[in-house]
């Protein structure tokens, strides 16, 4: 992200429906499994301009950090409830990652070249029983001159993003697609951006705040999805939504050591029980 995407987010994200709607799910999902207290801590990594962890920062300790130091400054103007860091997750952040019982990964995996290194790090830098709450843009078809002007590698798959924490010490609570219900919508924007060769929105990007009835309404029709995904983290559904304009996982770190990877894993016979991990995903 350039400083264009860091100011249109500062400007927009507490308004914007899909920032909205984003951050109902997540409180959501998070108060399902940590009960709120201002000794309970929880870390986002890649906090950029700092929405996501402020909305927490009520019922619980939070830590944010981010690479971008203009990202950091933005968030430390307008949040004074959360302690922001400039830096990079876990190493320059030991303590809090020691202490973490939730650790906040909102679009972060796609922005770096090897998320398989960034995703063991952090699990090596957690203790057993902290809970990694993770989201990352889906299908590769969507992939526009949004993606290239926010620095992406790549979009996912179910498949593709279950393969980062195959073979770790760690326990798959939920993962699935979603912002299910408005694919069809944003398929056909991307699509006509893909065409043109330019997105439609602000500094580059998708994002274009629209009139507020509409976007109460788009914000109300994402956020409605928060009902199906716990479900599916309580056991009371067997699959999410088989499509989507992203992913959500919820990972527990279990006992054991971490083998620290710049590559792969593959998922095998052993690793990989049709019966849950991604039949989850509905795929």
């Amino acid at each position: 992200m350039q400083s264009e995407q860091f100011q249109l987010h500062a400007e927009i994200e507490q308004r914007h429906w899909w920032f909205v709607a984003r951050r109902r799910i997540l409180r959501h999902l998070v108060a399902q499994v940590l009960p709120p207290s201002p000794d309970t801590t929880v870390v986002d990594i890649g906090c950029g301009t700092g929405a996501n962890i402020a909305a927490l920062s009520e019922d619980y300790r939070c830590v944010g950090i981010d690479t971008s130091a203009e990202g950091i400054e933005l968030a430390k103007k307008r949040f004074s409830g959360v302690e922001f860091h400039h830096g990079f997750a876990p190493h320059d952040i030991p303590e809090a990652m020691q202490q973490a019982d939730l650790v906040l990964m909102t679009d972060v995996l796609e922005h770096v070249p090897d998320d398989f290194r960034l995703l063991s790090d952090i699990l090596a830098s957690t203790r057993p029983g902290t809970k990694i709450l993770l989201t990352v843009p889906a299908d590769h078809q969507l992939w526009s001159p949004h993606d290239e002007v926010f620095g992406h590698y790549r979009r996912y798959d179910a498949q593709r993003l279950h393969q980062v924490w195959v073979g770790l010490p760690v326990r798959t609570r939920l993962i699935s697609y979603y912002n299910s219900r408005l694919y069809p919508i944003v398929k056909f924007v991307r699509r006509l951006n893909q065409l043109r060769g330019a997105a439609t929105g602000a500094a580059g990007t998708d994002f274009t705040l629209p009139r507020s009835s509409v976007n109460r309404l788009l914000e109300e029709i994402f956020a409605s999805e928060a009902r199906v995904l716990t479900q599916l983290l309580e056991g009371r559904r067997t699959t999410g939504f088989r499509r989507g304009v992203s992913l959500i996982a919820l990972l527990e770190r279990e006992e054991g050591p971490v083998t620290i990877r710049d590559k792969p894993g593959h998922i095998t016979p052993d690793l990989f029980d049709p019966q849950s991990d991604l039949v989850a995903a509905g795929v």
